[in-house]
This record gives C-alpha cells, sequence and structure tokens, in this order.
C-alpha cells in the first residue's frame, strides 16, 4: 500500500508534464532551437533526441495549444493528455464553448466521457439562435430606406446609380439578407 501511494503521488504531481513538454517542443520548433544542436529537422531532432516520433511530438504541441487556449477559462482544465485529444480538431472558440459547456455539464473529467461529449456535440443538430427580437426599429428603418433606393434604382434601369453602388447593394442584400432568411427556413 505504501509503494502504491508513492507511485500515485508521483503521477499525480507530473500529471501537468504532458503540456509542458509540448510548450518546450513548441518552442524549440518555432524557434528552431534544433539546429543549435546540429539537426536537420525538427522532425529528426524529436526522434534522435528523444525517441518520439513525429506525430506524437505535433500532439504534444497541438495539447499545449489547446491547454494554453482553455487556460483563460478558469483553473478546470484538462488533467492529461487523452482528455485534451477530442478538443485538438477544432478551432479555439469552438474549443472554448465545449469546455465550458463540459463543465457546466457537471460530468466526471475523464477521457472517455469528454470523447464522447464532444462527438455528442458534433452530431446534434446546430441550432441558431433566434436573434429576431434583437432587430430595432432604426435597424429596419435603415433597411427600408435602403430597399427603397435600390427600388428607384431599378425603377430608371440605374441609369442614375453607378455600377459600384449597385453591385454592393446587391451583394449586401444577398449576403446579410436573402441569405440568412433562407437558413431561417
Amino acid at each position: 500500500m505504501e509503494r502504491l501511494l508513492e507511485l500515485e503521488t508521483l503521477i499525480g504531481r507530473n500529471q501537468e508534464c504532458f503540456y509542458k513538454i509540448g510548450l518546450a517542443l513548441k518552442e524549440i520548433r518555432d524557434n528552431r532551437l534544433y539546429k543549435q544542436a546540429l539537426f536537420e529537422s525538427f522532425e529528426a531532432y524529436t526522434r534522435q533526441r528523444w525517441d518520439m516520433g513525429k506525430a506524437y511530438a505535433y500532439r504534444l504541441i497541438r495539447v499545449y495549444e489547446v491547454i494554453y487556449n482553455l487556460s483563460p477559462i478558469g483553473d478546470n482544465l484538462p488533467a492529461n493528455e487523452y482528455q485534451v485529444r477530442p478538443l485538438t480538431q477544432m478551432d479555439a472558440m469552438e474549443q472554448r464553448r465545449i469546455w465550458r459547456e463540459i463543465i457546466n455539464s457537471g460530468m466526471e473529467l475523464t477521457a472517455r466521457n469528454i470523447k464522447k461529449f464532444v462527438k455528442d456535440q458534433k452530431t446534434a443538430p446546430i441550432s441558431k439562435p433566434d436573434l429576431t427580437d434583437r432587430i430595432t426599429d432604426e435597424y429596419m428603418a435603415v433597411v427600408e430606406a435602403m430597399l427603397e433606393q435600390v427600388r428607384v434604382a431599378q425603377h430608371d434601369h440605374w441609369q442614375k446609380t453607378s455600377r459600384q453602388a449597385a453591385l454592393l447593394w446587391h451583394r449586401v442584400i444577398y449576403e446579410k439578407i436573402v441569405s440568412k432568411e433562407a437558413d431561417n427556413g
């Protein structure tokens, strides 16, 4: 029992090493410090110096980047590399959003639970929030004024409107209004 406690203490103290190794590897790679040790490439350096494959070295760097990205959220960060892996395939904003949801769910933070949560999020249909209550009367007045200008310009067959202005109006209307309506059903 005493030996088990010693070993568990050792594991507990070194849990954070996975992202510290990633930080060190990132700095060595980004600053090309491996050249000072007379290695031609980062991959050759990691393989010969640390007996570490290219994929594993880059995975540790990516894990560090995720931990660094999540660190502003709070002290409750992934405890090991396996908990971070499902988050590495997302952009920074998505990582933060998913991590907040994982923390708020109250589930036990295990690699298996995190992987399942991320998988469920990817397969769940994405529902866009209804923002119609945020449209102000002033906004609608501006849109109506712009549409009226377009109607007038169309009526005189764009004779008094520059081609550039017409193309701009068309693009704005299509991108900001028409395509949004199509997305909303």
